[in-house]
Parts: C-alpha cells; sequence; structure tokens
C-alpha cells in the first residue's frame, strides 16, 4: 500500500492568476465581494485561477498595479497564459465563484463582478461547467486544475470581515515585467 501523494497548494491573493499541469495542485484563495474564474482544458490537463476585485472594461484606463484588480485584465492574463502553456481555446471550461454582498450597506459590486465574470465568458465562447456566486458570506475556494474538482467552504462572519478588510487595501505594486515577456491588456 502507498501513501497518497500530498497536495500541493498554491494560494492564489486578490490581482494574481496561476497556471497548473500538475495533478497534485489544488489552486486556493478566499473570496469576499471578489470573484475567482478557474478555466481548465481537460484535453490538455491543465488549469488555471484568477482573483480580481473590480470588473473593469477596455475603456478604463489601467496602469501598473491598479490593473490587477480588474477582472478584464486578469481574465485576459489568464486565458493566453493557459494558450501559452498548451490550452486550446475550443476546449476550454469554467468554474466562477464568489460575488459575495458582504457589507450590506456598500454597493453589490460582487453581483457586478460575478455579472462581469459571466458575460466575459460567454462573450469568449468559453462554457461555464459550473459557479457559486453571491451571498452575503465570503468562500474559501480549492481547485484542482487538471481535474476541474472545486470546493468551497463558507467563511464565518468574522472571517468574511477580514476578508473584505483584505480587499479594501491596495494591492503590492507589480513588477516590471521580464523583458521577454509580453503585458496583454
Amino acid at each position: 500500500m502507498t501513501d497518497a501523494p500530498v497536495a500541493r497548494r498554491i494560494h492564489i491573493i486578490q490581482g494574481e492568476w496561476k497556471i497548473a499541469n500538475d495533478p497534485n495542485a489544488v489552486l486556493t484563495t478566499i473570496l469576499g465581494s471578489c470573484v475567482a474564474a478557474c478555466l481548465r482544458d481537460p484535453v490538455a490537463g491543465i488549469g488555471g485561477m484568477n482573483h480580481f476585485l473590480l470588473p473593469g472594461n477596455s475603456s478604463m484606463p489601467m496602469t501598473g498595479g491598479d490593473a490587477t484588480r480588474y477582472g478584464v485584465h486578469l481574465m485576459e492574463l489568464l486565458i493566453n497564459g493557459l494558450l501559452k502553456q498548451g490550452a486550446r481555446r475550443d476546449r476550454l471550461e469554467a468554474k466562477i465563484f464568489g460575488g459575495a454582498k458582504t457589507i450590506s450597506t456598500f454597493s453589490n459590486v460582487g453581483e457586478q463582478n460575478a455579472a462581469f465574470a459571466t458575460q466575459f465568458l460567454r462573450d469568449e465562447g468559453i462554457p461555464i461547467v459550473g459557479s457559486s456566486t453571491g451571498g452575503d458570506h465570503g468562500r474559501k475556494l480549492e481547485f484542482w486544475p487538471v481535474s476541474g474538482r472545486a470546493r468551497q467552504y463558507p467563511l464565518t462572519g468574522a472571517e468574511t470581515q477580514k476578508t473584505v478588510a483584505m480587499e479594501q487595501q491596495r494591492p503590492a505594486p507589480v513588477s516590471k515585467p521580464v523583458e521577454s515577456s509580453i503585458e496583454f491588456f
């Protein structure tokens, strides 16, 4: 009898995106009003996740670290990153999570984030095979990019408030890309 391999946890924070093709990798994040899009190519055995704070659109000026807050930027980076690693656009499938209304007195940016992700994927022709958005509590999310399995845990009221506080902070500035990299807008 052999021991099962230990999952390699890769945590994603607001403004990040990651890709993995390791069957033991699990991408994790904690969401309040933010949304995470989980995309994968089941044939190529590769997938990834992003975590964005605001929907954004192509008419908004985005520079430096500010761009990483917006879904429009992170969705493009995730899709192009997957394609660069061997995924095919016509085989991509998606799951979306998050978008809670964590503070009742604020506008419902979570709902706007979820609607943006849904519309963006529809416009790109990427089917959404699963989603869990909305509600009034945050969630902890785990996504296995090779199998496409996803699991979420509801956060308690105190954990949600901590997540809201983290979402309201500005992300650290992103370092300049290496000369050989390509930046998509």
